[in-house]
């Protein structure tokens, strides 16, 4: 086997760890990397490096954030709305859309009891605390729309109820752009039970 193979196929390896990566793109990625200058690969591996150890949770919602406080919960204009998420990359998602002005609990995944994955395994006890101690109006939980992020926010709607506090669900439906002919049957109920007046 020749020299290069063996540090060639570590690499190959660690890009195809990361989520949605096969081995094609991993090979890819690899390859593109070894033609990179030392000091572009220095700085993508320090980059990841520093990031590593720079980004924690944080103490409040749970989220990404430099520091012990993200800058969402420093935000003292924000709507009373907690927006609950199964993890960070939704928060990024919904913040794009710059309508929405409230906050967000991140609780760390979905309830799978397929994988081990109870209430106690997800950042539920700190969602409740923020609910004892802040003014918050309505909950809106924002689950992805899957078995398991339906039993979440099935969990969480009978948890919160009590509690006296409006709980919403994100209406899902038929995406922009789509033909109605391959949307499947889940999609469409949700799409006619979501419907709203024009």
């Amino acid at each position: 086997m020749a020299d290069y193979i063996l540090p060639l196929e570590q690499l190959i390896e660690q890009f195809a760890r990361l989520p949605g990566v096969g081995r094609k793109t991993a090979s890819r990625y690899a390859l593109s990397l070894i033609d990179w200058s030392d000091e572009s690969a220095r700085t993508f591996a320090e980059t990841i490096l520093s990031a590593r150890s720079r980004i924690g949770r944080c103490k409040i919602c749970n989220n990404l954030c430099e520091g012990d406080t993200c800058a969402v919960c420093k935000d003292t204009s924000r709507d009373p709305i907690i927006c609950v998420v199964e993890d960070a990359r939704a928060v990024m998602s919904l913040e794009r859309v710059r309508d929405y002005r409230g906050r967000y609990h991140v609780l760390g995944g979905v309830l799978s009891p397929m994988n081990g994955i109870g209430p106690d395994q997800l950042e539920i006890a700190g969602l409740l605390s923020r609910l004892n101690n802040e003014a918050i109006e309505e909950v809106i939980i924002a689950t992805n729309p899957t078995v398991e992020g339906e039993a979440t926010a099935l969990y969480l709607q009978k948890l919160l109820r009590p509690l006296g506090i409006k709980v919403t669900r994100l209406a899902y439906g038929v995406p922009v752009g789509a033909d109605l002919e391959y949307a499947d049957a889940v999609t469409l109920f949700r799409a006619l039970d979501g419907r709203r007046e024009l």
